[in-house]
């Protein structure tokens, strides 16, 4: 029984190997020798063809185009404490409907809000940015990724000023009586 299973398990082995090695009815070609020895290029590859599919699209001369009044906001010095929010003003002036994809803030102290409807050529809008000074004291430059269907899909506007730590609350002590002393 031994002899028979021992049998077996060399008859697998054998015939998987051979399995690996060719397929029934097919030829096995040559394999032409590869020198990967030098410059990191294969000789054999054809070469790269140009087609149209590889060049890049042309610019629509329609496309939508968004231009700000101002790409930068500085607020200067603000107390600590408060939210400060900016209004940057944009028209578009391509031929074209604008659309906001996706305005995104650099960080969760930087909240942006922007119109979801499209902004028809010729048309103005505004992307607010409101700046949360609680807790950050010190001076700061915040950034605004705004994705859209414009000629320049990504845009980027900036936020920047300095926080004012607030000052504690400074209290005049109220004197009062100590109970220790004697009363004159």
């Amino acid at each position: 029984m031994k002899k028979i299973i021992a049998s077996l398990l060399v008859l697998t082995v054998v015939s998987t190997s051979y399995a690996q090695t060719t397929t029934v009815g097919a030829k096995k070609e040559a394999t032409p020798a590869v020198d990967h020895s030098h410059d990191g290029h294969n000789h054999d590859a054809p070469a790269a063809q140009s087609t149209e599919a590889n060049k890049p699209a042309a610019p629509n001369p329609n496309a939508a185009k968004i231009a700000f009044k101002e790409e930068t906001y500085d607020f200067k010095e603000v107390p600590e404490g408060p939210q400060v929010t900016h209004e940057f003003k944009f028209s578009n002036t391509g031929k074209e409907p604008l659309i906001l994809t996706n305005v995104r803030a650099s960080c969760g102290c930087t909240t942006p809000s922007w119109p979801k409807e499209p902004v028809l050529p010729g048309k103005d809008a505004v992307i607010l940015v409101t700046y949360n000074t609680q807790g950050r004291p010190g001076v700061f430059n915040k950034s605004v990724t705004i994705n859209s269907n414009s000629d320049t899909p990504d845009k980027i506007i900036y936020i920047k000023g300095e926080v004012v730590k607030a000052e504690p609350e400074k209290s005049v002590p109220v004197e009062q009586p100590s109970l220790l002393s004697p009363k004159n």
